[in-house]
């Protein structure tokens, strides 16, 4: 039963459901099942399949998840303190086909592993291709325009803009693609920049292994970003839908080591939470964007 209200002064009413998570939702009780289904490497098919529901409502619960989800790591970031050292990287992927690869660009803070932002850019395909593939790309970009070769330096800047917001200095460890220098360049903040090289071996005594180790958490708990799959996104904006959810989920709820039970979160490292958050503490209460 919902209770509804009526405001005696400007006689608009409203209910209970009104400030709820779930307002407008025909099934309330997806968010919270569908939520790990997602971080854990199901497709959306494959979960409406589990769920007895239709694909495009998965689609559409998805959706209104990282929505919140935004909205929710926004909030928490408002506080937070100024990063010092971060580590950054392009993960690529490729959406509706592999003509239309992509980069997200992620950054991630060194020593608590915590995932602070991400971009994403559209890339031309390169690599091997036949002479009809090549043709095929052509007609594709002739059609719908090339890529924006500069995409990557353009990106990499707003990622650092963001995720050093209120920085007057910090370290930025990353590989040596040549578009960082010239994004680093172009911002106000004093970095100290180290390149580690691309082909060093990729271990816990890498510079860059906060953000490695990003990357495989995303092959291996994101259906879409596995390496041969059907499960690609279609739309990039659906990669991005998924994405900050595993960046709540990888901030928030799990825990750093998998091994260490009592091991905390990197936001419990960072100072922002006393315990790991529950998927019910994340569903409670409507968030609005417009008070945010």
């Amino acid at each position: 039963r919902i209770q509804r209200f009526t405001c005696k002064a400007c006689k608009r009413s409203f209910s209970t459901q009104t400030f709820s998570s779930s307002y407008w939702q025909k099934r309330p009780d997806l968010d919270a099942r569908l939520f790990m289904k997602t971080v854990g490497c199901m497709a959306n098919r494959q979960i409406a399949r589990d769920l007895k529901v239709s694909p495009s409502t998965i689609d559409r619960h998805v959706s209104r998840i990282a929505r919140r989800c935004i909205l929710f790591h926004h909030k928490m970031m408002q506080d937070s303190p100024p990063v010092g050292e971060i580590v950054v990287d392009g993960f690529e992927s490729f959406e509706y086909s592999q003509y239309y690869p992509i980069h997200h660009h992620v950054a991630v803070e060194k020593e608590n592993d915590f995932f602070l932002y991400f971009t994403d850019s559209a890339l031309r395909r390169k690599g091997r291709m036949t002479d009809a593939q090549k043709r095929r790309r052509q007609e594709l970009e002739l059609r719908l325009g090339r890529p924006d070769p500069k995409a990557i330096e353009k990106d990499m800047r707003e990622l650092l803009e963001v995720a050093l917001e209120g920085s007057d200095k910090a370290t930025v460890h990353s590989d040596d693609h040549p578009a960082y220098p010239r994004a680093i360049k172009t911002l106000k903040t004093a970095i100290d920049h180290r390149i580690t090289p691309g082909s060093q071996h990729r271990d816990k005594n890498n510079s860059l292994w906060e953000v490695n180790l990003l990357d495989l958490i995303i092959r291996h708990s994101s259906a879409n970003h596995k390496r041969e799959t059907i499960a690609w996104s279609k739309r990039r904006q659906a990669s991005a839908e998924r994405l900050v959810i595993l960046l709540v989920w990888r901030n928030y709820i799990k825990r750093r080591r998998e091994k260490a039970r009592s091991s905390p979160t990197p936001a419990m490292e960072r100072g922002m939470m006393g315990r790991p958050l529950e998927i019910e503490e994340l569903l409670a209460g409507r968030m609005f964007r417009t008070h945010c």
